[in-house]
């Protein structure tokens, strides 16, 4: 048995099999069992399942190898085989929950969320107060988004053990309260869990709770300790730089940012708040640099192409802003927020009949905003078209009644 246990932890398959042989026809079924643990353990599945399936063999009725082996074949793919040995379990032996839970986590990983927890409530109906029925529901609670009722029966167990099934329970409600917005909770629940071990995902999350609750010193304390942990946390770049910007550390904010591009440079989002932040340090051809290598990425990604737009427009480059318009289209992609964008650098470089038509498609959407009415009104105006100006300024009146420029404005009409 010594000589098995060392090629297994050796991974020695060839070795393992060969030994397996004589070994399955001499030990004794305890021995045998420790055997398909220790497979079990190191990863050898195929294994592991020859040495229950002959321990089934030996105890056709012993519920425990079949439960065992069922885990097994689950893992190995082999479902049908495996259900049929779960379902085969009786109902009235002790086993029969441990068989419920086995099945539940079957059905969970198939997203068969519902069934998963009928036969964990039918396993909890035959040992109410057994903690693992009791977690394992909570993990499916979860799961599902039934966040509270997860959190519940966390706090239970909290109650008794701080640790359970390997898993540090302030950690999950940590987690629990956090995909619940409840940050205040997840907070005080994942500087618990730091105290028991640092990790990369304790240090975001907790980082991740101070930010929503504007925290920022400790966000910032906690993501700084992160990157130093693991350089390579792609999103404690983006928060970390976010927790800056809040704190108006702009030049911080971009240093930071640009360290996160350094790392990942396929991460749009990073692309455009590194724009955003050039632009609050007065770099605008940083940002448009910026701004442009998000669309690369992303060439309908909105809030990107708005924001190059707005720098484009405040610095007069109606010739950049139609060819963004231009290429945009080549997706077949029409959104009409940037529309306003769009019909004024057409009028400023004398494309009318294109400015026309964007101002009219763009009508709908903006028919209340006084600053895209007031430059359409206007250009209706030069290009013309008195009775659509005029319909135009009698809606600026509707709006801003005592506004004297609108009514001025419409008794040049009358």
């Amino acid at each position: 048995m010594e000589q098995l246990l060392q090629a297994i932890q050796e991974g020695d398959i060839q070795l393992v099999n060969q030994l397996l042989e004589s070994f399955l026809v001499d030990a004794e079924p305890a021995a045998q069992y420790e055997i398909a643990e220790a497979l079990l353990h190191f990863g050898f599945l195929s294994e592991a399942d020859r040495v229950f399936e002959h321990l089934q063999f030996l105890f056709p009725e012993e519920a425990q190898i079949s439960i065992d082996r069922a885990g097994v074949l689950i893992e190995l793919g082999e479902e049908d085989e495996a259900l049929d040995l779960l379902m085969a379990v009786s109902d009235d032996v002790p086993e029969y929950p441990q068989a419920l839970l086995v099945l539940a986590d079957y059905y969970q990983m198939q997203g068969l969320f519902e069934v998963a927890e009928q036969r964990i409530n039918e396993a909890l109906q035959l040992l109410p107060n057994e903690a693992l029925l009791q977690f394992a529901k909570a993990e499916l609670l979860f799961e599902t988004g039934r966040f509270s009722e997860a959190a519940r029966i966390y706090e239970e167990l909290y109650e008794m053990d701080k640790k359970f099934a390997g898993t540090i329970l302030a950690q999950r409600l940590a987690e629990v309260y956090r995909a619940g917005a409840a940050y205040e909770s997840a907070l005080d629940f994942y500087m618990e869990a730091l105290e028991e071990e640092v990790t990369a995902d304790l240090l975001f999350g907790s980082g991740y709770a101070a930010f929503q609750i504007e925290k920022f010193d400790l966000a910032i304390k906690q993501l700084e300790d992160l990157k130093e942990l693991d350089p390579d946390y792609f999103s404690a770049y983006l928060l970390l730089a976010e927790s800056y910007s809040m704190q108006e550390d702009n030049k911080r904010a971009l240093k930071v940012i640009q360290e996160g591009l350094k790392r990942d440079e396929y991460d749009k989002s990073l692309y455009l708040f590194a724009g955003k932040m050039a632009l609050k340090n007065s770099m605008p051809t940083e940002a448009i640099g910026y701004l442009t290598e998000a669309i690369a990425l992303d060439p309908e990604y909105m809030e990107a192409i708005m924001v190059l737009m707005s720098v484009y427009s405040q610095q007069e480059s109606y010739e950049e802003i139609i060819s963004l318009y231009e290429q945009l289209q080549q997706y077949d992609f029409e959104w009409v927020s940037i529309y306003p964008f769009v019909a004024n650098a057409f009028n400023e470089e004398e494309l009318f009949d294109k400015a026309y038509e964007i101002y009219k498609e763009a009508y709908n959407e903006f028919n209340e905003d006084v600053e895209f009415l007031e430059k359409y009104c206007l250009f209706l105006v030069e290009d013309g078209k008195r009775e659509e100006a005029k319909q135009i300024a009698e809606r600026l009146v509707q709006l801003q009644p005592s506004e004297q420029q609108w009514i001025d404005l419409l008794e040049r009409f009358e």
